[in-house]
């Protein structure tokens, strides 16, 4: 979960762009707050240049369009403050870094700084208002504030984050927990009602038509069939709930030409999967009562029933075989990782490489001519953001020691290479995890069961040889 808020960073009078950009990208990227810049990414620009690339974005906006800028906002910022407790910051950055792409449509660079130093870990996603191309501005539109949330309660129930039930505006407001309770959309709800419907084989279409207004269906017949339940507030037409239902489609399995696919919905609860057993000892002397053992009890049952189940399934009923497994399926797992992380680190470099190998190209006559007059403090004045890319650029080349740069069509076919591979990766990856987290829960429960084994065949034995 996490509560979000789009914030408009406009000009302060008396300051230049450049002073009110530099006060807010200097807090964002606090050492204090990021441990020491660890929790801080980007997306086509570099954090170190930010002031500078903003700064020269805009100028040339200015040239191109033949105009300066409209009104006072330089950038925005999207403030996403996550439940305590409830997200590491590699992850609260990796959601962040997401959030930022996916609002922006990659049209705009940007900043994600992870903050640790609350109660609550939270992200500082600076954008800029600038497009990419600088042809463009951003437009704060009605809604966007939605959006945003929108965006970021989706990423978090991805990352099994809670959501917020009805959120409310305020510092620090939570509301209420949704976790995995998310409510059914009214599309997902007219779904799962038609595939009830027809599990009960009605003799017609006007059966099943009876069947929905019973259901609590108001229905409307013109040129799209169209059905409204009691929450909503407008008609929901059949073709637009896919495929599988529009009106062909269910007079087709009413008739039965064609059997009903087997659906899977959000309410319906998933096929039982291993789970960690319960340590009921420790559970009842931290304080749970009678009530609670009877329940551990009845789940460590189950959760063992599930765990040979999986066992056998899966030919592993050897321990010598479980064992094997457990660390075959955790180094392919980590293998996998490793490839997906070497890749992104890779391109992330080639993104900032080239983005500086690019300003230096254009800023090269601009610090050609500033040596030429001597260093002069009115030139650097006039010039700010272009001396500042050119000396960003060279102190990361001389960095990294390079005496001749690669050509920006060079990285881009690297670039390119890499992020082939690093989608190859990920088909396999989320695969190799489960599989991974569920040896390792069998395994973890086997071996609970054999130590809670050992103490009865202990007490068995002679005390001299124990």
């Amino acid at each position: 979960m996490a509560t979000t808020r789009l914030i408009s960073m406009h000009q302060n009078k008396g300051k230049s762009i450049a002073a009110c950009l530099a006060d807010r990208t200097d807090y964002a990227k606090n050492p204090s707050k990021t441990s020491d810049g660890e929790f801080i990414s980007s997306y086509e620009c570099d954090p170190k240049t930010i002031q500078g690339e903003f700064l020269l974005s805009k100028r040339q906006y200015s040239d191109i369009k033949g105009r300066q800028q409209e009104n006072d906002v330089i950038a925005y910022q999207i403030r996403q403050s996550f439940k305590p407790d409830e997200v590491s910051p590699e992850l609260a950055n990796k959601i962040g870094y997401e959030l930022g792409m996916s609002f922006t449509k990659g049209n705009h660079a940007f900043i994600v700084a992870t903050h640790i130093d609350k109660a609550h870990i939270h992200n500082h996603i600076i954008f800029n208002s600038t497009s990419l191309d600088c042809t463009k501005k951003f437009r704060d539109f009605l809604g966007s504030g939605k959006a945003v949330r929108k965006i970021s309660d989706r990423l978090c129930l991805e990352n099994s984050l809670s959501i917020i039930e009805k959120p409310k505006r305020g510092k620090n407001h939570y509301g209420k927990w949704l976790g995995d309770k998310k409510p059914l959309s009214h599309s997902e709800n007219i779904r799962q009602i038609i595939d009830e419907i027809l599990t009960k084989k009605p003799a017609n279409f006007s059966v099943f038509l009876e069947e929905m207004k019973l259901a609590g269906f108001e229905i409307k017949q013109g040129t799209h069939l169209s059905f409204k339940g009691k929450n909503q507030k407008k008609f929901i037409r059949l073709r637009s709930l896919g495929n599988d239902y529009s009106e062909e489609e269910i007079k087709s399995v009413i008739s039965g030409e064609k059997s009903q696919t087997n659906k899977k919905h959000p309410s319906q609860k998933p096929q039982p999967r291993v789970n960690l057993l319960v340590d009921i000892q420790a559970k009842l002397q931290a304080g749970k009562g009678a009530g609670y053992e009877q329940w551990a009890k009845i789940f460590n049952l189950k959760q063992m029933a599930h765990t040979i189940n999986f066992l056998t399934e899966n030919k592993l009923l050897a321990y010598e075989d479980l064992e094997e497994k457990s660390q075959t399926a955790t180094s392919n797992f980590n293998q996998l990782s490793s490839e997906i992380k070497t890749a992104e680190k890779r391109m992330a470099e080639i993104a900032i490489l080239k983005a500086h190998i690019i300003n230096y190209a254009k800023t090269r006559d601009v610090y050609t001519a500033y040596r030429k007059a001597g260093y002069s403090k009115k030139f650097y004045e006039e010039h700010t953001a272009d001396l500042l890319l050119h000396k960003a650029a060279k102190a990361t080349f001389d960095e990294l020691g390079m005496k001749k740069l690669p050509t920006v069509k060079d990285l881009q076919a690297e670039y390119a290479e890499l992020l082939a591979k690093k989608k190859k990766a990920y088909g396999s990856y989320h695969n190799a995890k489960k599989e991974m987290q569920e040896v390792l829960t069998a395994k973890a429960n086997i071996d609970r069961l054999l130590q809670s084994e050992t103490p009865e065949k202990e007490k068995e034995k002679p005390l001299e040889q124990r």
